[in-house]
């Protein structure tokens, strides 16, 4: 890695997968795998192009049971572009010998490049590099060139270019059981001697897809004729271009592709959208200065700067290009070319088909860095949920309760799309999956909005959609509560939290646990802030929700009645317990397991295939307790266990941290995240070890094999936060905007940029000073605290603080 360039030197089977992934371009319409152009599905290598929000159901039938599955399609593969000498096979790298190769990812301008120089069995050298980009500034577009140099021999050369919709969703070794065939063909024809259409629709969903393609062959910077042999068959259209290459004259090969779906707004049909697209593309030099300049100017807003002491160079100078890289595939997902396009955040980008491109609660995880460098996509993410509200309530409904209970995954329509089973690898044993009990995520959804409101004050968003969304959260809460006399209390019962190891007590013959703390705690929350915003609405607005939910005070007593007594549980005098009765599970011995397994992350897998389960020990996947300290600053958890009626040391924040983080596997890539961040106080040296773990996750692919199945946003984006946030203590509490830093020890200077309601501010932030400068706004002033002292800043206005020591160690 240097400056803005991940690069891979040589061709390594094993690690294709990792780095097609890494490699990806997209735009937040559509993404495409960074498989090379002559590349199939072939166990070493799995081209795969994927539509934000183009989903497809099939129903497999597995052990005596039909079952439904909806995927995110893999669309028909824009790519293949491959190349022989005439009257021999095409290339294929494992027939050739490999002088060199490198692939080079280039994050500043969004363009993946491939150099390699290949010798073939008759001892013919040459040099092939190719260019592609999925372009920024035009979301429908994508282009691709590659130059053939021939060094040492002149010939008869074919070029075969085409269109493949015979695709399936086969990139997840154990999904593999399942129906994976989502594309019917529609049409596969050429439009003329450079142009072919590929047109299908998926079986359920009935989504048309189309792909128009414009091929040439340039020399010297002149066009060539090449002689053309057009075929065709269902789902697949190829052009071959045939001409003459001489020794060491270079020859371009240009291929533009253009794509649309039935999703889109303003088209007839995606055939006749995507062909008249391209009629009207230019060529592939000036796509390139367009979608760099689209990158550019994304780079200004999401760009952090680090400076290092020079004690630990190498890593930060490292970590500041993984951040870039994460950054990069954060806008690739989702971008402004998202806005309308009605879509959540895949937990896995658009990047491959693990999770089967649902949507979880990872948006936790992404929206802070959104909210404040571009918060007009938070809004419309924050739509993808308020649309399936509808869903949501029939969901509650349907489980006999009120108000809205979204699902643990979502995809195209927000009904539950967890599997009922799923394949443990190590055992080859199918396992019921009880995760759906996961009724966190719609605290989640409710805290996001009220996070989005807090950075940008957009009271009309509130009025129009968050507010409804908070309600009827927090409804279904209410009615999630029962009260127990008994302890004058009120419990939630039958619940996962975000630690999925625990599913269930010890030989219990029903899924689900009792007064899981996250889940009490963030009830509380809601329900609490349910009824202030009520009162930010305007009185009109108002009264209209309360009468259109029929929500009256009665009701709003009640909240607020539960908002205050739901219960908890305490373990070894005053660590927060995860849930009722974890006090009574067994210790593991981790040394162990340790020993005999090294990786042992997925520890739920392992005591799965002994014969065991993770339900009968203390042992989280991620520590529940401590995504309470990630959420809420100590004076935000003071505050909540007040008014919840239980006592606050902030003593124990330090016992509690350490208590579930010798008893955590580590088995979510968004634990480092969390814990990162709680340990950042305390521990600084700690919480930077931590968050360089989280930063290489994908990129050393820690997890043993799944960056190949599609990159972990969630992680990717909640590493940015840390510098965004963590390091720099930015808090939202009372209409300022709070600084608090705490820059790891080998960091001298962080810069970022922020937008927090309608002012933009540069921050840069050393271990002694915070200098703010602000740019011209119409909101004169507003009001920012640096450790505990208030201050007001004038629109434009560049100011330099000095830190005062911090009260903490």
């Amino acid at each position: 890695m240097t400056g803005w360039e991940l690069a891979y030197d040589g061709f390594d089977p094993t690690q294709e997968g990792v780095r097609e992934t890494l490699c990806t371009l997209g735009n937040g319409y559509f993404a495409t795998r960074g498989s090379a152009t002559e590349a199939t599905d072939d166990g070493v290598h799995y081209p795969g192009t994927y539509v934000a929000g183009c989903y497809d159901r099939l129903p497999t039938e597995i052990e005596g049971r039909v079952l439904e599955h909806e995927d995110l399609v893999n669309a028909p593969n824009w790519l293949p572009l491959t190349w022989r000498v005439a009257g021999e096979d095409w290339i294929e790298l494992a027939k050739m010998e490999i002088l060199s190769y490198r692939r080079a990812l280039d994050l500043r301008r969004g363009i993946l490049t491939r150099e390699m120089r290949i010798r073939d069995a008759r001892g013919r050298t040459t040099h092939v590099t190719d260019r592609r980009l999925v372009h920024m500034g035009e979301p429908h577009l994508a282009a691709l060139e590659v130059v053939l140099t021939a060094e040492d021999w002149s010939g008869p050369v074919e070029v075969r270019s085409a269109l493949d919709g015979r695709v399936e969703n086969r990139g997840v070794a154990r999904y593999r059981r399942l129906a994976s065939q989502h594309l019917v063909p529609v049409d596969a024809r050429s439009l003329d001697e450079d142009t072919m259409l590929l047109e299908v629709r998926t079986v359920q969903s009935g989504i048309g897809i189309a792909v128009a393609a414009r091929t040439h062959v340039y020399e010297d910077g002149q066009r060539r004729t090449c002689q053309v042999r057009k075929s065709s068959r269902a789902g697949y259209v190829a052009h071959e271009l045939a001409f003459v290459l001489e020794a060491k004259r270079p020859v371009t090969i240009e291929k533009v592709a253009s794509l649309y779906t039935s999703r889109d707004w303003a088209i007839s049909t995606p055939g006749l959208a995507a062909s008249e697209t391209l009629a009207v593309t230019p060529a592939f030099d000036a796509l390139v200065e367009s979608h760099v300049l689209a990158w550019d100017q994304l780079w200004r807003s999401f760009d952090i700067g680090l400076e290092t002491d020079g004690r630990d160079e190498a890593s930060v100078v490292a970590s500041a290009v993984i951040l870039r890289l994460h950054v990069f595939h954060l806008l690739q997902t989702v971008s402004h070319n998202s806005v309308d396009l009605d879509t959540g955040v895949g937990a896995r980008g658009l990047h491959g088909e693990a999770y089967r491109g649902h949507v979880f609660w990872d948006e936790l995880f992404v929206f802070p860095l959104l909210n404040f460098r571009a918060p007009d996509i938070t809004r419309a993410l924050l739509l993808y949920r308020y649309r399936r509200l509808p869903s949501a309530r029939r969901a509650a409904s349907a489980a006999g309760y009120r108000g809205a209970m979204y699902p643990w995954q979502s995809g195209s329509d927000g009904r539950e799309e967890t599997d009922k089973i799923y394949f443990n690898p190590r055992s080859g044993r199918w396992i019921a999956d009880c995760t759906h009990l996961q009724r966190h995520v719609g605290a989640a959804i409710a805290y996001n909005v009220w996070q989005y409101y807090q950075v940008t004050g957009d009271r009309k968003f509130l009025g129009d959609a968050g507010a409804e969304l908070i309600l009827e959260i927090a409804r279904f809460f209410a009615s999630l509560a029962r009260h127990d006399p008994r302890f004058d209390r009120f419990e939630i019962r039958g619940v996962m939290g975000p630690d999925e190891f625990h599913s269930a007590y010890p030989d219990a013959d029903q899924p689900g646990l009792d007064n899981n703390a996250y889940t009490n705690v963030m009830a509380a929350w809601v329900l609490w802030h349910a009824r202030e915003v009520l009162e930010l609405l305007p009185r009109d607005r108002r009264r209209e929700l309360c009468e259109r939910l029929a929500l009256g005070p009665d009701e709003l007593a009640r909240w607020d009645a539960i908002s205050r007594k739901l219960r908890l549980h305490f373990v070894d005098g005053g660590v927060l317990a995860q849930f009722e009765g974890y006090d009574r599970l067994v210790e593991l011995d981790w040394d162990a397991y340790r020993k005999r397994y090294g990786n042992i992350q997925r520890l739920d897998l392992i005591l799965e295939a002994e014969g065991d389960s993770p339900n009968r020990y203390k042992a989280s996947k991620q520590a529940d307790v401590l995504m309470l300290f990630y959420l809420f600053s100590a004076e935000e958890l003071c505050a909540l266990f007040e008014r919840l009626g239980y006592p606050f040391d902030s003593s124990t924040i330090p016992r509690t941290i350490d208590y579930y983080l010798r008893r955590s596997s580590e088995g979510s890539t968004l634990s480092r995240i969390a814990h990162a961040w709680v340990l950042a106080r305390a521990d600084r040296t700690g919480s930077w070890e931590l968050c360089k773990q989280a930063l290489i996750g994908d990129v050393a692919d820690i997890q043993g094999g799944t960056t190949r199945e599609g990159i972990h946003l969630g992680a990717m984006v909640g590493s940015v936060d840390l510098l965004q946030r963590c390091y720099t203590g930015l808090e939202l509490r009372e209409d300022v905007l709070w600084i608090n830093p705490r820059l790891p020890e080998s960091m001298r200077r962080l810069e970022l940029l922020v937008r927090y309601r309608g002012h933009t501010l540069g921050l840069a932030i050393t271990r002694d000073t915070v200098e703010v400068s602000g740019e011209r706004s119409d909101i004169p002033t507003m009001r920012i605290a640096i450790r505990d002292t208030v201050y007001e800043l004038k629109a434009g206005e560049r100011r330099v603080f000095p830190l005062p020591p911090p009260k903490y160690k």
